[in-house]
């Protein structure tokens, strides 16, 4: 068995039960734990595992979902230097609230494993924290939504409601000079109830959405504390966010290993103060 092959079976065991023992993946391979050890390590530098005590949790790409497949891989790699830099502004033993967009699940990849206590309405995420070390997950009930793989509808908007948490974490479909929008009116509807649960709203958007609508508006800036965006974004769109009170983090390109993420007081960009 080549090394190539035995990755790629490790990987679709961890995959298939979200997390795996030591000893039963080197008896499923029949290998010894030592290979299994190197070949998890190989794994974890691509970003589809995470080793953790006695075992490994699958972190991989996001499910065969409809909506996964059109956007994961439209703009990728904005969507992973935003999650990148999201994932600082979040501390251990924070309560954190995420949605069921494709940028918030990268920044969901790279919490796993964390202290922290998630609450959610997407399965893809919910998957990701259900079988790991540190982290208190809370799913929100109601109407499945196939398609994105998020919970919503009435009962699921009155459970977010009746929740307090340190931080939500949205995505939009779209932004324009009204504020965020969303492609469906149930996923926009249980955004707005996320809003009201929340201490703080951080919003991670990549650059291609501003500047257009879509059907359902969600919030208007004012109900932002912070938005994450990739540095493709213009000018004119930092200084309105700015003028509206969104304090903006800058997100430098995912390529760049060294980078480090931008906030609005780093050269050489124009200064984006804190508000």
């Amino acid at each position: 068995m080549s090394a190539e092959f035995r990755r790629s079976q490790l990987l679709e065991l961890v995959r298939r039960q979200g997390f795996a023992p030591l000893p039963e993946l080197a008896k499923a391979l029949d290998v010894s734990e030592s290979t299994i050890r190197r070949d998890l390590a190989h794994l974890e530098r691509e970003g589809t595992t995470q080793r953790t005590h006695g075992g490994a949790f699958y972190t991989g790409p996001s499910p065969n979902l409809p909506h996964f497949e059109q956007r994961q891989t439209a703009q990728w790699n904005k969507k992973r230097s935003i999650a990148r830099c999201a994932a600082e502004l979040i501390e251990d033993n924070d309560t954190v609230l995420l949605d069921g967009g494709s940028t918030t699940y990268e920044l969901a990849r790279l919490l796993v494993g964390r202290p922290l206590q998630v609450v959610t309405n997407s399965l893809p995420v919910a998957n990701l924290f259900s079988s790991t070390v540190g982290a208190d997950l809370i799913v929100i009930g109601g109407y499945v939504h196939g398609r994105s793989g998020t919970v919503q509808g009435p009962h699921a908007e009155e459970m977010i409601r009746s929740l307090h948490v340190r931080r939500a974490v949205i995505s939009a479909a779209g932004v324009n000079e009204r504020g965020l929008f969303n492609s469906n009116l149930s996923t926009a509807a249980a955004e707005q109830a996320m809003l009201e649960s929340a201490e703080e709203v951080l919003a991670v958007i990549d650059s291609t959405k501003f500047g257009h609508q879509s059907l359902a508006f969600v919030a208007p800036f004012s109900s932002i504390t912070r938005i994450v965006v990739d540095d493709q974004l213009t000018m004119n769109w930092r200084d309105r966010l700015v003028a509206e009170g969104v304090e903006v983090l800058i997100a430098p390109n995912v390529e760049d290993p060294a980078a480090a993420p931008l906030t609005d007081d780093q050269p050489p960009r124009k200064k984006l103060p804190r508000v």
